[in-house]
């Protein structure tokens, strides 16, 4: 069966691609349309591969002139093959081309080995030339080079021929790096990577992906693996010899092609690679054996070597020098210009000095040309052969891909940008229903807590007792608190407390206060609205929302915190309260005194836990009221213990002997507030606490008040915004697609879409592969007899 063979009617190029009935991705490569972007989808990027540099028209002559260039060829005069082997090596190429890109395709599916299409393996010895077998066909240096075994990871790479193309360049797909057009710099990265592997590990079997577009390469797909060592240095693992053989010999498995490189100086029987070969492909049916270094040895004996029967290979034996010429050659200056062209002069220079053993008549195959055209051959047929059985895999992976969509997902589609999108949108929604509840109320609740705190923390520092600070007996007050409902009204003492107490309420910096406190509390909230949305296994999600309502507060809280400052200016002072202001006070201070008391009475019952029981605490409260009193005379201050008492149980005993006191103050102000004197706002001295809560309230409205208008409308405003710019409109396809995958559910979902559009996508290619193979069977079955001579004389090209 023939793929594609022209009888002597129908030649050259144009006329093949006229007669030619191909699919429509396989006709735009052909018209030119997928020289280069085409050739860059074979990466698993879902076959958009990347754009070339620069792109230009490409007609017959120049497809041609790609060929032979991709193929060794200096240029079309040179090209001795007639224009219908030039039309049947150029679709060769886009057919290799195409398979590779479902290869590439296939790898990002999955690792199964029935999911993959065969490379090219390239084994050898550290010495036997394998980087410049490789370097030779890619046309640069670009393989890591060291005194030491530099070589620790597999280097899938991948060869994409663009013929439209002016540039050549590498990339690296999981690093994402880009196109590095400096090749110096793709040798400085595969070093750097391959001696991250620890010296202690020796190798590793992660491989490291790269792809090199060039109009001067084939379409190939190669391993470059580490090379075999006879014998562990010092500084080396002892099993670093088993661990390279257990490397290779994993990739050698089927269906890969071997690519056994040899030195000419080293006898066959002695070649590592072939061993390694022979092993895994006993009757050599798909091991290429490449003999480096032939102009180190006699001609006669290179060509012994050639056609040697002992080591039989199937594919046969190709001879090359592909050692890079010293500048001092004249055939090049070395820098990151593109090398094929000098060593091929090179090759031929010494091959056709020596015509006996090699020339045409010899039946050898020479040259990194050939070495080219035979790779490129091979791997076409082993990827034909390899294509229904990996086919009918496909089905069976997409079989099962389809069942857990529709059970576990309910054939539910997802992409990343449609979670985040709807994430984004449930997150909206729930701040909008927060906003809705959260307003003036609610912000006038909070600041007259916080002030409420604040006047007790007047009262206390002003009114009531202070802690105890040690076991002395305290001096007597001149104007104790008890005196406070007899004391004259115009008494300088109740007076000045009053007046400084306003004073430090009404002067407490409330415009920063008041700010803060409900920006805290904003903050708060966007805070748990994350926690209990989509966004809360989502680290990036997190921080981003979270950077977004703290930059909008903090600038709103700068101006606003001033600007409320002035609207209370007047209220430092002199503050006027009237009867309905004094009322409202005088309720609202009975129920904080009431908390603070309930506060104090705890906080007594916790004194007493801590020291083992109300008795014992009794006992020690009583002892230190002795002292306090005069009955009980202390030798020092009781710093040490005394009385019995250890130092930490009399300051526990202290501490509740305040708390006592304190709680006495608060009950005896309760039944001030509630008598008939503090009815009345003109009694404001003989009842302080009901004052100050009247100022407080009057702060509190006037701060809410601006807060609701500046604050929460414009942060309600802005925020949903600037969610919108940090998780939407600036974030990249890859910042998406990370976001959706730092949720394990999500990623699973991701995953299994992913897979079954893939797979369908990749089946899909092949069954058009098939379809041209089936007509191309019809045809095949009218095509005289001339054209089954040209079919034998030009060889098999079969797909299955």
């Amino acid at each position: 069966m023939s793929l594609i063979c022209l009888d002597g009617r129908r030649m050259g190029w144009l006329n093949t691609r006229e007669r030619f009935e191909a699919p429509e991705w396989l006709r735009g490569i052909m018209e030119g349309k997928g020289g280069g972007g085409e050739g860059g989808s074979g990466g698993g990027n879902g076959g958009e591969g990347p754009r070339e540099p620069k792109q230009s028209s490409v007609g017959p002559v120049a497809a041609g002139a790609a060929t032979g260039a991709a193929f060794g060829y200096e240029s079309q005069e040179d090209d001795d093959r007639d224009e219908e082997r030039i039309a049947r090596d150029d679709q060769m190429m886009l057919l290799t081309k195409k398979m590779i890109q479902i290869r590439s395709l296939l790898q990002t599916i999955g690792q199964s080995e029935t999911l993959t299409l065969p490379s090219i393996v390239v084994i050898g010895s550290q010495s036997s030339g394998k980087s410049s077998v490789l370097e030779a066909i890619v046309g640069h240096e670009f393989l890591p080079k060291g005194s030491n075994m530099v070589t620790r990871r597999p280097i899938e790479l991948t060869l994409v021929n663009t013929p439209d193309a002016h540039a050549e360049y590498g990339e690296f797909p999981a690093l994402g790096l880009g196109k590095i057009t400096d090749f110096t710099q793709i040798q400085k990265t595969l070093t750097d990577l391959n001696l991250a592997v620890p010296p202690s590990q020796c190798v590793s079997d992660d491989p490291i992906q790269l792809r090199i577009y060039s109009p001067n390469v084939p379409d190939l797909s190669l391993i470059d693996l580490p090379g075999y060592i006879q014998v562990v240095g010092r500084d080396q693992p002892a099993d670093m010899k088993e661990k390279i053989a257990e490397l290779c010999e994993k990739y050698i498995q089927q269906p890969n092609i071997i690519l056994a490189i040899s030195a000419a100086d080293v006898d066959l029987a002695n070649s590592t690679a072939l061993r390694a070969s022979r092993k895994v492909d006993p009757r050599g049916e798909r091991t290429i054996g490449v003999i480096t270094k032939m102009d180190l040895v006699d001609a006669a004996r290179g060509n012994d070597i050639l056609t040697d029967r002992k080591y039989a290979l199937r594919l046969g034996y190709v001879g090359v020098v592909s050692r890079i010429p010293q500048p001092s050659t004249g055939l090049f200056k070395r820098g990151n210009g593109n090398i094929t062209s000098a060593i091929v002069k090179n090759e031929h220079s010494y091959f056709s000095s020596h015509p006996t053993e090699f020339g045409p008549e010899a039946s050898v195959s020479v040259g990194t040309t050939n070495l080219r055209k035979k790779l490129m051959t091979v791997l076409e047929t082993t990827m034909a052969s390899s294509l229904k059985s990996t086919s009918e895999a496909i089905q069976s992976e997409l079989a099962e891909a389809t069942y857990e969509f529709k059970v576990q997902y309910n054939d539910r589609p997802l992409s990343a940008e449609t979670y985040l999108a709807e994430s984004l949108d449930a997150y909206k929604h729930s701040f909008r229903q927060f906003s809705e509840t959260f307003g003036r109320e609610e912000v006038r609740s909070l600041l007259k807590t916080e002030l409420d705190q604040q006047v007790l923390n007047l009262l206390a520092q002003r009114y009531w007792n202070k802690p105890l600070q040690d076991l002395n007996t305290p001096l007597p007050e001149a104007d104790p608190l008890s005196e406070l409902p007899k004391a004259d009204p115009e008494h300088p003492l109740w007076t000045l407390k009053l007046d400084a107490s306003t004073a430090s309420l009404t002067k407490l910096g409330i415009g920063r206060l008041a700010t803060t406190v409900v920006a805290k509390a904003l903050q708060a909230q966007v805070d748990r609205l994350t926690a209990t949305s989509t966004f809360a296994s989502h680290p990036f999600a997190r921080k981003a929302i979270s950077e977004a309502s703290t930059s909008i507060l903090k600038d709103l809280s700068y101006d606003i915190s001033d600007e409320l400052e002035i609207c209370i200016k007047p209220y430092k002072y002199r503050v006027e309260v009237n009867d309905a202001e004094w009322s409202h006070g005088r309720e609202n201070i009975t129920g904080v005194l009431k908390e603070e008391l309930r506060v104090c009475e705890g906080a007594v019952k916790d004194v007493e836990n801590e020291v083992g029981g109300r008795k014992r605490l009794k006992d020690v409260m009583g002892f230190i009221d002795r002292v306090r009193g005069g009955q009980v005379v202390l030798e020092g201050d009781g710093v040490g213990g005394a009385g019995g008492f250890s130092a930490s149980l009399l300051r526990r005993g202290r501490d509740a002997v305040f708390l006592r006191d304190r709680a006495d103050i608060i009950k005896m102000r309760l039944l001030a507030v509630k008598s008939k004197q503090c009815a009345n706002r003109k009694n404001k001295y003989y009842c302080p606490e009901v004052f100050l809560d009247a100022v407080a309230d009057k702060l509190t409205t006037t701060a809410d008040l601006f807060l609701d208008a500046e604050l929460l409308s414009k942060f309600y405003y802005s925020f949903p915004r600037e969610l919108d710019a940090k998780l939407g409109h600036s974030l990249s396809k890859d910042d998406i697609e990370r976001f959706a995958r730092e949720d394990p559910k999500i990623k699973r979902h991701l995953d299994v879409v992913k897979r079954k559009d893939l797979l369908e996508h990749v089946l899909k290619e092949m069954d058009a592969l098939r379809a041209l193979e089936a007509r191309e069977v019809r045809r095949g079955g009218n095509r005289g007899a001339s054209g089954e001579r040209k079919r034998k004389e030009g060889g098999k090209w079969s797909l299955f």
